[in-house]
């Protein structure tokens, strides 16, 4: 899977993973991550998700990471907010008050461009990824953010029922990528009202990952 994959679903229009409303098991556990007001999270391959909305009414500071352009666009101007545009080494930056957005391949992203971050929210990164990328990402996520505590939602299903994205990511891999730097702790888990697209059965889970 490529980055021409992602952009054609974006100029398609083909986002059936944009949810219409902040993920329900952010708003819930999302105190797990004990954030205090003004305190910076960071959103890998965040697209246009509603949970930016919701963060930033919780009065933190929210930076993420998008592949696509389009996303972005949309992003602000569904906010209603004109955002400042600048350049980074790979890409673009989008700013506005309490908000940063990096435009181009996280893979390319260094610590020193994302800046300090306090918790790392990953409602949709490792779960679009192949399990071939997947390595690759939580090592280089770890890196970027020097293992902050992170909120990590996923999906368990039988992955020969349906070939993703999202893809079924299982506690056995979670453990395998994170258990060496993090302790991990299973919040919740719950099966998909209707299945995963309509398509599967499906568990949600989300996991709370502190730095050891």
């Amino acid at each position: 899977m490529d980055a021409s994959f992602w952009h054609q679903r974006w100029a398609s229009n083909e986002i059936g993973f944009h949810g219409s409303e902040a993920n329900p098991m952010l708003v819930e556990h999302f105190s797990s991550l004990n954030l205090n007001k003004g305190e910076r999270i960071f959103l890998p391959l965040c697209g246009k998700t509603l949970d930016i909305t919701w963060l930033l009414a919780q009065d933190l500071k929210v930076v993420g990471a998008e592949l696509s352009e389009i996303a972005i666009q949309q992003l602000f101007a569904e906010l209603g907010v004109t955002p400042t545009i600048s350049e980074w080494s790979k890409g673009k930056h989008y700013r506005a008050e309490n908000l940063d957005i990096y435009v181009g391949d996280f893979f390319a992203m260094q610590a020193q461009t994302l800046g300090h971050v306090d918790a790392i929210y990953d409602r949709a990164a490792m779960v679009a990824l192949p399990e071939s990328m997947r390595l690759q990402y939580t090592t280089h996520l770890m890196a970027l953010t020097a293992r902050a505590p992170m909120l990590l939602i996923s999906f368990e299903y039988d992955q020969r029922l349906m070939p993703g994205p999202p893809f079924s990511v299982t506690e056995k891999e979670i453990t395998a990528h994170y258990q060496p730097n993090y302790q991990l702790q299973q919040l919740a888990a719950k099966e998909v009202p209707g299945g995963l697209k309509g398509k599967c059965p499906a568990r949600e889970c989300v996991w709370l990952l502190a730095s050891k």
